[in-house]
């Protein structure tokens, strides 16, 4: 009788082990039942890289609402305030100017890309050797102008960034700076559908002129080095300008003065959101994503494939390897 019930118990408990779901037989991930609220820039050359920590983050149990788009200067109010977890759109140190809002609240983790976001002013290189152009004040120059002048105003063209945007204002700067009002007229309409248009006039063998940064899908279409070369701002006395990038062979010199300082591109993440998720902070301080790549797929977003979920997707597939490690990093920080 007692063998019977031996039995009848084990098997009961057999069948009842049988019913638990399969997840419960391994560790609990470190954000299960936890929300990370995630921000994206709305430039979308920054929404790849979010795209592929956001699957990372969901990776580790995390529910993730968004990202919802900001501008910097939005971003920077929302996550000292709690509003938002955090971003991987940060540009240090042109993002600076917000540390006085969001310092104490929330801080820089890990880095996407360290250094390599550049910034500045590339003409094509068929000009360059033509009118040996060197630095913008070149673009003083009447035939340069001509040259340039692709609307008919005097003026050569230079593709800007609209209003609103931090290079739209270190532009304007330059061009009061280096006293460039009267030759080079700065085209602030949207960036995206400048740019197609300066690269069509560029097909159409017209010369250009235009900012840029990296990451982008510009340098992928106009290879610098290639089709275009970085140029410099003038050395002019009074006139502050960053260190110069050093090294750079696809500027007209070395060391090369772009009036701009070079970036790391970073996660930016609120204090307490961190103190309260090992991970997440983990995560950050593990992951980058190499500058070919994200060119890669803003050129491909550029000529019309947008599905940014899908490509991030296969980034991840394609970098399992290390991808799993760095996973594992952040569920060790977790226990």
């Amino acid at each position: 009788m007692n063998k019977n019930l031996n039995k009848l118990t084990a098997a009961l408990m057999i069948g009842a082990a049988s019913l638990v779901p399969a997840t419960a037989a391994f560790a609990q991930e470190p954000g299960d039942g936890k929300t990370i609220r995630m921000a994206q820039a709305d430039w979308d050359t920054g929404w790849f890289q979010a795209e592929i920590y956001k699957q990372m983050f969901e990776d580790l149990g995390y529910t993730v609402t968004g990202p919802m788009t900001l501008g910097a200067s939005a971003f920077y109010q929302a996550v000292s305030q709690g509003d938002v977890d955090l971003w991987v759109n940060g540009w240090f140190p042109l993002h600076r100017t917000y540390e006085s809002t969001f310092e104490g609240k929330a801080k820089v983790d890990g880095a996407v890309a360290k250094g390599g976001a550049l910034q500045g002013y590339l003409v094509d290189k068929a000009a360059i050797e033509e009118f040996d152009i060197k630095t913008l004040d070149d673009f003083k120059r009447d035939e340069v102008k001509e040259a340039f002048d692709r609307n008919g105003d005097g003026k050569a063209d230079l593709v800007a960034c609209p209003p609103g945007w931090g290079c739209e204002l270190t532009i304007s700067q330059h061009m009061e700076d280096f006293d460039l009002g009267d030759s080079i007229n700065p085209i602030k309409a949207g960036y995206s559908a400048s740019m197609a248009d300066a690269i069509a006039a560029y097909q159409n063998g017209e010369h250009i002129l235009f900012y840029t940064w990296t990451p982008n899908w510009t340098v992928d279409q106009l290879a610098p080095g290639k089709d275009v070369m970085w140029i410099e701002v003038p050395q002019k006395e009074g006139v502050d300008l960053p260190e110069p990038a050093k090294g750079l062979d696809t500027c007209v010199a070395d060391p090369c003065y772009m009036g701009f300082v070079a970036n790391d591109i970073v996660p930016v993440v609120n204090d307490e959101f961190l103190a309260d998720n090992p991970a997440v902070d983990a995560l950050l301080k593990e992951v980058s994503i190499p500058l070919p790549d994200i060119f890669a797929q803003n050129s491909a977003m550029n000529n019309g494939d947008d599905d940014v979920q899908a490509q991030a997707t296969k980034w991840i597939e394609d970098n399992q390897d290390q991808v799993n490690t760095w996973l594992e990093a952040a569920r060790s920080a977790a226990n």
